[in-house]
């Protein structure tokens, strides 16, 4: 005998995330850090704590995905010219970390993984990871624009610390100044040395 024919569930509602985070967000600017619960997004977005909690595990990573989304790949896809990739690359990096709910949850997340000992790179706790993004504008430079020597990884993570400083902390970022001087520094960085030794 056939089976009898399922009777179709109820559709999952695809606001909810987009509730809770947008809901996330603004409990960050407007009552910070500490203040942003899981039980004060529900109240805030009339989605069920329970629910939430099938989404995120905690409220940590609640913040984290909606303060550090990401920037879409096409807006730092490589072409070629360094320069370029990396300044658009930089303008990314930093307007993601500049956004009003990230600026109020990076300094609070920063103390929260510290106190837990939790020793991954601060991009992979912000689930969002731009390295591989970095990488590839690297492999895409002319042939010779790259010092073979330098480890991409550190350059990255010294650029990390520049858009954090730049960012969240704010006995910083009082010091006006061009990204372009940042991309500039990371040029700099990733040069090949020359040698100034003069021949016998």
């Amino acid at each position: 005998m056939a089976e009898p024919a399922r009777r179709p569930g109820r559709p999952r509602d695809t606001s909810i995330d987009d509730r809770a985070l947008a809901a996330t967000r603004e409990l960050l600017v407007e009552r910070g850090f500490e203040a942003t619960t899981i039980q004060a997004v529900a109240a805030r977005s009339g989605v069920h704590a329970s629910a939430i909690y099938r989404r995120w595990s905690s409220r940590i990573e609640l913040i984290e995905e909606a303060t550090f989304p990401g920037f879409s790949p096409l807006a730092v896809q490589p072409t070629g010219d360094l320069r370029r990739d990396l300044r658009r690359f930089v303008r990314a990096y930093a307007a993601a970390f500049d956004a009003p709910a990230a600026r109020a949850a990076g300094a609070g997340l920063i103390a929260h993984h510290q106190a837990t000992n939790q020793r991954n790179p601060p991009e992979l706790y912000l689930r969002v990871s731009t390295r591989p993004q970095f990488q590839d504008i690297l492999r895409a430079a002319p042939p010779g624009s790259i010092d073979p020597d330098i480890d991409p990884d550190d350059v990255f993570d010294m650029l990390l610390g520049a858009i954090l400083a730049r960012t969240v902390l704010s006995t910083v970022t009082t010091r006006s100044r061009p990204l372009e001087r940042t991309v500039e520094m990371i040029l700099r960085l990733l040069q090949p040395q020359t040698s100034t030794c003069a021949s016998a």
